[in-house]
């Protein structure tokens, strides 16, 4: 009898709100206590604490449920115009596998530690460039030297050629289209002194171009992925670009000040030189009315 009066209200424990609680416990009291009752006698007791119990978790749980706020029932199309206006614009919905078409890659193999490539600058470089199919170098800094002068004169070496001095330097500006895309955005957080590798693909390179083949220079095929082994030796500013004079307004005067600006004060010291008079227009001749223009006449007819 203990163990049956336990039961049903320890599987409701967790429905019974707080203000139940001692009348839960009275209950359980009275169950379990020696009283001397019949089974049949608590029964009904049981009965109608479980319909006690339903009762009160009924109300609680309608209690908790969310409910419009006053002035949502108010007005309803005012909160749903306001609530909506908030949300920004989405983007529809899509479903398919994302891939990715062509990506510049590059590789540090020395960090340097010299300003930051920052964009817009003039990018001082030393580079090879390669053919990714075969390997083959088809430009570099090192065949653009240019022979040491001495007096105004190339120096020789043993060989009676001219000798070269130290390879020079790309120089470009970066961010104006100067170069194709992968070599021009290829610098991207690198420091001066620092080396990197940069492996370009066709579509970010010359495109379906093909350069022909120059003497020792290989040519590059349509649709040639590249790489480049680059070294930023200096960013600098751009140089000022010179001020181009204002063109004269249609129908200015030279000397005579535009609408709007002041006069230009006179010399202190030189007489004020006094300006011409405008000449007066010339009356327009009355139109005879007697006999039309010759202009006007029409062609006689002989």
């Amino acid at each position: 009898m203990g163990a049956f009066g336990f039961f049903v209200p320890l599987s409701l424990c967790l429905f019974v709100p707080s203000f139940l609680a001692p009348l839960l416990a009275h209950s359980l009291y009275l169950i379990n206590s020696g009283w001397k009752l019949k089974l049949e006698n608590l029964l009904p007791m049981k009965q109608t604490a479980l319909l006690l119990l339903l009762a009160a978790s009924v109300t609680a749980a309608s209690a908790q449920a969310p409910g419009k706020s006053a002035t949502q029932a108010a007005n309803p199309a005012t909160a749903t115009h306001s609530t909506a206006s908030a949300k920004p614009a989405k983007i529809p919905v899509v479903h398919g596998i994302i891939k990715t078409a062509f990506t510049l890659r590059y590789e540090d193999y020395k960090i340097g530690t010299g300003p930051l490539a920052e964009p817009n600058k003039l990018y001082h470089v030393l580079y090879t460039g390669y053919l990714a199919s075969t390997g083959q170098v088809f430009d570099s800094s090192e065949e653009h030297r240019i022979p040491v002068m001495k007096n105004g004169k190339p120096v020789m070496d043993a060989e009676g050629n001219p000798e070269l001095g130290p390879p020079q330097p790309l120089v470009f500006p970066q961010g104006f289209g100067r170069m194709f895309p992968g070599f021009d955005q290829g610098f991207e957080g690198m420091h001066v002194g620092g080396k990197r590798r940069i492996f370009v693909p066709w579509q970010l390179a010359l495109g379906t171009r093909n350069i022909p083949a120059h003497g020792d220079r290989p040519g590059i095929p349509p649709r040639s992925n590249l790489i480049f082994d680059v070294e930023l030796v200096d960013v600098t500013d751009m140089p000022a670009m010179p001020a181009r004079p204002m063109p004269p307004h249609p129908g200015a005067t030279p000397g005579h000040p535009m609408p709007g600006q002041p006069a230009k004060p006179a010399t202190p010291g030189a007489p004020a030189t006094p300006q011409a008079a405008p000449a007066p227009a010339k009356p327009a001749a009355p139109t005879a009315t007697t006999a039309p223009s010759s202009s006007t006449t029409p062609p006689q007819s002989h």
